[in-house]
């Protein structure tokens, strides 16, 4: 069990003719179940032709009409990303993973208030995950983006993080100890983004294979803090809660789009103070992150 995706999902890639999409695509088949898992790639100008023995699509539609993919994995360069994730939602894939950094928010902000609209007329809600995130993996089953395949082990643990980084280093933590993972899941560092801690929170409370999970926010943004009191609504299992940017001064952007203290709900330590009201573990240093869940699993 998993949440998102499994060793039996299909999955197109769109930039699959670029460097990045080469490299990332071939990493990601020779992982696991893999092999099978990416089935198609798009690049309207190549159609006909195949990387590596994967047949390379005129659209998104034409390729998830030919293998049935309802998966599609995004490393167009940032000019065209948005139209890329538009095309895939307008193909109707259950989940669209978006890697590309830098998108201009304007684009973004247009791709969402499309993507509304097309769910509130009765279209078939596609799931977003990104962009600007390192992408999400089910370890032993299938891996769909950037993350390093071979320091994931399976187990029971969920990640969710908008640092890619700091999610390896709770993969890290947590392969060590012997606890593995069941899902981890970059959501990206960008302000106007598709899944939020919150959906994913509520994704690994109902896998019934997830017994505690690793949270990891970052300054900048209401999200964490909204997770927080739904968690504490909601959420049946513990869970050990990061914030990075604890030094971060105000008005400055560190590191990613989002991660701008704005307003005074906005810093690591309001976060955090949110997040321990809401019965979450929280640490102020990322190296307790495993031996922190590993504890409260008992």
């Amino acid at each position: 069990m998993s949440i998102l995706i499994d060793q039996h999902t299909k999955v197109i890639t769109q930039g699959i003719t670029g460097k990045t999409g080469q490299f990332h695509t071939r990493m990601c088949r020779d992982y696991a179940h893999g092999r099978a898992a990416f089935v198609a790639g798009v690049n309207p100008k190549k159609a006909g032709e195949d990387f590596e023995g994967i047949p390379i699509h005129a659209s998104v539609a034409e390729a998830r009409a030919a293998t049935g993919a309802t998966v599609s994995v995004i490393y167009v360069p940032p000019p065209g990303a948005a139209a890329a994730i538009w095309e895939a939602v307008q193909a109707d894939l259950d989940l669209v993973i978006c890697i590309t950094e830098g998108i201009p928010v304007r684009d973004m902000m247009e791709v969402r208030a499309r993507m509304r609209a097309k769910e509130a007329a009765g279209g078939k809600k596609t799931l977003l995950l990104g962009p600007n995130c390192p992408g999400l993996i089910t370890p032993g089953e299938i891996k769909i983006g950037i993350m390093p395949g071979h320091i994931h082990r399976k187990g029971r643990i969920g990640i969710v993080s908008r640092s890619g980084t700091l999610t390896y280093e709770a993969v890290g933590q947590v392969t060590e100890l012997g606890l593995g993972q069941s899902s981890a899941v970059g959501i990206g560092g960008d302000p106007i983004n598709g899944l939020k801690h919150i959906d994913v929170l509520k994704l690994f409370n109902d896998d019934p294979d997830t017994d505690g999970v690793i949270m990891i926010g970052e300054i900048g943004g209401p999200d964490e803090a909204e997770a927080a009191r739904w968690a504490k609504e909601h959420m049946t299992k513990p869970i050990v809660g990061f914030i990075a940017g604890v030094t971060a001064p105000p008005g400055k952007r560190m590191g990613h789009a989002g991660a701008l203290i704005s307003g005074g709900a906005d810093t690591a330590e309001a976060k955090l103070e949110v997040m321990h009201a809401c019965g979450f573990t929280v640490t102020r240093n990322p190296s307790e992150m495993g031996k922190l869940i590993q504890k409260k699993l008992g």
